[in-house]
């Protein structure tokens, strides 16, 4: 049975026609189980290369970052498109953590 329509699922949330160079290559690794470790420049186009691969599989990703600004941007912008997700960080509330904590568990 064929995987999903990566360029579909591309196009319908991201807006992208193609992946950047690696991006597939990346993604594709990452869908098939594989440890993946990527370096590329910042706008290299590093958050679709874990965020697409959560959302073709249905499973929650967890990104480890030390940019705050970062986590709650991308977080928001996830949330307009439609795709549940949640920054865990000291600025917000214990019990804002635990609460996305909780929905994490749930899936």
């Amino acid at each position: 049975m064929p995987g999903p329509d990566l360029h579909a699922v591309l196009k319908k949330y991201w807006g992208y026609e193609q992946f950047r160079p690696l991006q597939g290559r990346v993604v594709e690794s990452i869908i098939a189980g594989h440890d993946v470790a990527v370096v590329m420049p910042t706008g290299g186009g590093k958050s679709l290369c874990y965020q697409l691969p959560a959302v073709v599989s249905g499973q929650t990703a967890v990104v480890v970052s030390p940019l705050i600004a970062l986590m709650i941007d991308q977080a928001a912008q996830l949330g307009d498109m439609g795709i549940p997700a949640a920054a865990l960080n000291s600025q917000i509330s214990w019990s804002e953590q635990q609460e996305a904590m909780q929905r994490a568990l749930k899936g």
